[in-house]
């Protein structure tokens, strides 16, 4: 294994960084903040993207789309499309939070098939990055529940993580330029703070973590904006704490409560290959799986529940 990453290194040095909300639905609003700070701050022109599942109330078909299954997009390598404000589910105008946001930000977005799993997704990444002339590949958890250990009592959404985070560590042991994020501790109602801070020190006890940037004004400004026309909870929950706002707030329809603090409006980056190795046990059970539906099931046999599980149950 290479030495650990150094964050503000990274990131100062990236001229054309992609920036990866890795949860699907609304995370992409959660890597517009490292966009933003690297925008505003370092000077670069960064590209941001996420994945092609909206959760249900969005898209009721349960799962990631295919590449083949959405409209006025771009290949960019097999798996990874070039989105715009009018990328949608063919036949459904079904829109993704990538849309939104390449509305938003009038340029393109970054659009990812996760349902080859890690070895796909990382060799389509590494084609794609090349092509936008990308010199950083950065993936973004809105929460912290990508170093869930799956015992979790609030986890719900470990999949799309826990694949996103092996096929980084694919491009890291590759030699692609590569770190992992987390945004707004807490804000999905899955890990509470309290949790996602042991995590991390899991992850700083080998020497992984690696940085980490506050919000700013102008930062938050520009999110609250995006979130105008992107729809998402945690995210808006990280900018709500960076406001102020503190103690249980509700989401999901007041279905899930979320334990707010300042410790939200930070943004922590994490050596890809140390977190992967050390501290993300589910990333490593699905590292092989050269499928969405073999992540799952290679999930299920460590008793943890899924995403995917939920969004397959029946309609109450």
């Amino acid at each position: 294994m290479s030495a650990p990453a150094d964050a503000e290194a990274l990131l100062r040095a990236a001229k054309r960084p992609l920036v990866i909300g890795i949860g699907g639905g609304g995370d992409v609003v959660g890597a517009l903040a490292s966009a933003e700070l690297m925008r505003i701050y370092d000077g670069c022109a960064p590209i941001v993207g996420g994945l092609t599942w909206e959760r249900r109330p969005i898209d009721p078909v349960p799962g990631p789309r295919r590449a083949d299954e959405i409209a006025d997009a771009d290949e960019l390598a097999p798996g990874i499309l070039l989105a715009g404000a009018r990328t949608r589910v063919r036949d459904r105008d079904v829109f993704f939070a990538e849309s939104r946001m390449a509305d938003y930000l009038s340029e393109p977005t970054v659009l990812i098939d996760p349902g080859g799993g890690p070895p796909a997704v990382a060799a389509g990444l590494a084609r794609a990055s090349e092509r936008l002339g990308c010199d950083l590949l950065l993936f973004v958890d809105v929460g912290g529940d990508v170093l869930a250990e799956g015992h979790e009592a609030g986890l719900r959404s470990p999949l799309c993580d826990a694949l996103m985070l092996a096929a980084a560590a694919r491009l890291a042991r590759d030699g692609h330029k590569a770190l992992a994020a987390i945004f707004g501790a807490g804000c999905d109602a899955e890990l509470t703070p309290e949790e996602v801070l042991a995590r991390l020190a899991v992850v700083a006890a080998s020497d992984g973590l690696c940085g980490a940037r506050g919000l700013t004004a102008p930062v938050a400004d520009r999110l609250e904006d995006a979130i105008r026309l992107v729809p998402t909870e945690a995210s808006a929950q990280a900018v709500r704490a960076f406001r102020g706002a503190s103690g249980l707030a509700s989401i999901r329809g007041g279905a899930r409560s979320v334990e707010l603090t300042t410790l939200a409006a930070v943004t922590f980056y994490l050596d890809v290959e140390i977190s992967f190795t050390h501290a993300a046990p589910l990333a490593r059970a699905v590292a092989e799986a050269h499928s969405l539906e073999v992540a799952n099931d290679a999930l299920r046999r460590l008793g943890v529940r899924t995403e995917l599980d939920l969004e397959r149950e029946p309609r109450a």
